[in-house]
């Protein structure tokens, strides 16, 4: 398994990188194929952070800590990331046990975890990001999905938890 570990606003001791890979290496069990998860390290003022991405079959699992110490943001994002490949795994089973059985994996008894409760329909008028972050505010979203009138793509901007703004584009 090849972890991609970086720093943002510090250097990584070798001390450290070691630790980072030796604390997720644990979760190359829960794999039969090679993943690479990718771990940045960043310090602001007197918050540690860690940040883990980890691509499996098409899907990204993210976890994100926040603490004073360094070590201890590793431990916790690992944790976090571990439950997240857990609840990954049940619902493939579920699917796979859905499947062999002839149903489709929509129709699974999921009762444990959330399900969609609402669609909801809307024009897409063409709009500038300036615009887009406008009329989030104005309906007090977090996150609004628009037309980009400069080109002419479906765009999604969002409220960052720092408090700036963030834009989607699709690739």
């Amino acid at each position: 398994m090849h972890i991609a570990v970086r720093g943002k606003n510090m250097d990584v001791t070798p001390a450290l990188k070691e630790y980072v890979e030796k604390r997720l290496g644990k979760i190359e069990k829960y794999f039969d194929y090679p993943v690479s998860p990718q771990v940045t390290l960043s310090l602001e003022r007197d918050r540690h952070i860690v940040e883990v991405t980890l691509p499996v079959n098409g899907m990204l699992l993210r976890g994100e800590e926040e603490t004073g110490d360094m070590y201890s943001a590793v431990d916790l994002v690992l944790e976090k990331i571990e439950k997240q490949i857990d609840k990954y795994r049940t619902r493939l089973t579920r699917r796979n046990r859905a499947q062999a059985k002839g149903g489709t994996p929509e129709y699974i008894d999921t009762s444990d975890e959330p399900v969609i409760v609402r669609v909801k329909r809307f024009a897409l008028k063409p709009m500038t990001v300036e615009e887009a972050v406008l009329q989030m505010n104005l309906l007090g979203h977090d996150f609004f999905v628009f037309r980009n009138a400069e080109n002419e793509e479906v765009d999604v901007v969002y409220r960052r938890k720092d408090g700036n703004y963030g834009l989607i584009e699709p690739v």
